[in-house]
């Protein structure tokens, strides 16, 4: 079996593994305590954020040790909410995390203004330059959208809040972008970033959210103070050093050279092919969205599993009908039924991407003449 759903999970490196062994087992001891174990621990960890911060190229600021990006985006969101005339900024193309908070907050009577996608899945960076004003407390746009692959500029994101909303911070869902693509938080001025560990090799359970300046968060959880009062609850100390091995592991540079030439053999594979088209072929290499013409996908998903997994967009929203992302860019309901996902990971083979190609191929072809 090939698994080219790697958007949606990775699996565990070996060396991950035996971080979170040792962790789990030997090295058990509750941070918050005072003896002399205890404190050995809190150490790691303390070392654990700076290597994180030096990953993201932050300059100060600090990392918040969370349970997942879910956690981290809902931090953000909520941890940034403020009573008042208040507005909120949120890229219709963002994770349900994102989303499902925005709408709680419009129930509340917050002003939110959703930014739409254009054709080649970037925001409309026009209509959020119209929408920024003195009164704007966040926006939140993604890095790296996790169904089509699209790049947002969040340079130029960052440079309009700033300029036009002074008051506002920045969040960005970091998930599909960190230690996959080259970034810096600093560079390009982010206050609030999003991480998941299951997206690199890491365990699930486990993310972080770095703070530029955390006097802008207030905490959405009580409890002992942990987290410098902004996220309470015992660290997961096992998935944090966990963490930040899997991350260490990983040379972002080399590993982009190597997805790429997985993700243009893909493509060369079933490029011209009649029925078949890719979404967004210019934007991260690590993530290849598809629409099959005449078919559903969600019944070429499972006439593919025992060969090749594949996904058809967020995990976290599976289930449902549609998909708002392929939507919001214009493509209509009939398009999307026959969207899928392939998404590939530094481990993946060159290999195992050009038999996988040659299966979807084989497989979306025998059903379209069963359907047709």
């Amino acid at each position: 079996m090939i698994y080219l759903d790697n958007c949606s999970t990775t699996p565990m490196s070996e060396d991950a593994l035996k971080e979170y062994g040792k962790y789990a087992s030997a090295c058990f001891y509750n941070p918050s305590a005072s003896y002399a174990e205890a404190n050995k621990v809190r150490l790691k960890l303390d070392e654990a954020r700076e290597k994180l911060k030096k990953m993201l190229g932050a300059k100060g600021g600090e990392i918040i040790f969370t349970g997942g990006a879910t956690e981290s985006n809902n931090l953000s969101l909520k941890g940034s909410e403020r009573e008042g005339k208040w507005e909120y900024v949120v890229s219709i193309g963002e994770h349900p995390s994102v989303l499902e908070v925005a709408k709680s907050m419009e129930k509340k009577g917050r002003v939110v203004h959703y930014i739409p996608l254009t054709k080649n899945g970037e925001i409309d960076y026009s209509f959020l330059e119209k929408v920024l004003n003195k009164k704007t407390r966040l926006v939140s746009v993604m890095l790296v959208n996790n169904v089509t692959g699209a790049i947002n500029d969040i340079k130029r994101v960052s440079q309009l809040v700033k300029s036009l909303s002074p008051q506002a911070v920045l969040h960005v869902d970091g998930v599909q972008a960190f230690k996959k693509l080259n970034f810096s938080v600093n560079a390009l001025d982010i206050d609030l970033l999003s991480i998941s560990a299951h997206k690199f090799h890491g365990p699930k359970g486990v993310g972080a959210l770095y703070v530029k300046n955390k006097t802008q968060l207030k905490n959405i959880i009580f409890g002992g103070g942990q987290e410098f009062g902004i996220r309470s609850g015992t660290e997961n100390v096992a998935g944090i050093m966990a963490m930040v091995k899997a991350a260490e592991e990983i040379d972002t540079e080399k590993a982009f050279r190597h997805v790429k030439q997985l993700h243009d053999a893909f493509l060369h594979e079933i490029e011209n092919e009649k029925g078949i088209s890719v979404v967004c072929p210019d934007g991260s290499p690590y993530i290849l969205c598809l629409l099959f013409a005449g078919v559903n996908s969600e019944t070429l998903v499972r006439m593919l599993e025992n060969d090749v997994v594949v996904g058809r967009g967020s995990a976290c929203s599976s289930k449902k009908a549609g998909n708002s992302v392929l939507e919001a860019m214009g493509y209509s309901r009939e398009q999307v039924k026959g969207a899928l996902r392939v998404s590939f990971s530094d481990i993946s083979t060159l290999k195992e991407v050009e038999s996988a190609a040659k299966i979807i191929k084989e497989k979306y072809l025998e059903l379209y003449e069963r359907t047709k």
